[in-house]
């Protein structure tokens, strides 16, 4: 019985240390390939700032790195589910486009100002959409959020006459918008630089604002 006890608590002991790990190199991945790239930035050095005498130990604990970038974006799109999914059952059906684009840009920046500073999540997604090998995971996670998939619906309901071309490059540049702008507000805290914004709920109101008004834009015929 004893053996049994201690096996057990052996293998707890085991699981505990492999789980510090990983949040280790999740961390220093995380800020490094935010600050510099993903591809710029090699195993060894994501195993070495995490502090692990074992240069293997990223592949160990996640794989390739498309699936160590893939683990840092869920480690942050549950508790973003969690606020867009909220946000969503609040406004209902029946609301309005800016009701909408709120639901699409506050999540972010409500876990962003709940990590405090300085935070590197949304540096290392903009560094993952200019990247076209890493993108295609970026979309694939967004993809499968069921309140990111109601939000586009809930837009396209609200913008019925306008023409499909021009909702899919508006789509484009609010993506890019959301993305670059809090990715950009980030890096101005983490170097204590001045935003133009006091807080992410404010910053978030100022993105909103532009996004609903781009949406609302008149459309000019191409010879215009």
């Amino acid at each position: 019985m004893v053996r049994t006890v201690d096996g057990t608590a052996n293998r707890t002991a085991r699981a505990e240390r492999a789980e510090l790990t990983r949040e280790l190199i999740l961390t220093a991945a995380e800020r490094m390939f935010a600050e510099h790239g993903v591809f710029a930035v090699s195993n060894r050095q994501v195993s070495e700032a995490a502090g692990q005498g074992n240069n293997t130990a990223v592949g160990y604990h996640f794989g390739t790195k498309a699936d160590l970038v893939r683990a840092i974006i869920r480690r942050h799109s549950g508790r973003i589910e969690e606020i867009r999914q909220r946000m969503v059952a609040e406004i209902g059906d029946g609301a309005e486009l800016r009701d909408w684009v709120a639901c699409l840009v506050r999540p972010l920046a409500e876990h962003l100002a709940a990590l405090g500073s300085p935070t590197w999540f949304a540096r290392f997604g903009a560094q993952l959409l200019t990247d076209p090998a890493l993108r295609p995971i970026m979309v694939e996670e967004a993809l499968s959020s069921p309140s990111l998939m109601r939000i586009v619906d809930g837009l396209q309901r609200c913008l019925p006459d306008l023409p499909a071309e021009v909702r899919a490059e508006r789509a484009a540049m609010a993506r890019q918008l959301l993305v670059h702008m809090v990715a950009e507000r980030e890096r101005a805290l983490a170097e204590g630089a001045p935003t133009p914004r006091a807080s992410w709920h404010d910053a978030a109101t100022g993105l909103v604002d532009a996004l609903v008004g781009m949406w609302l834009a008149p459309v000019s015929t191409p010879h215009d």
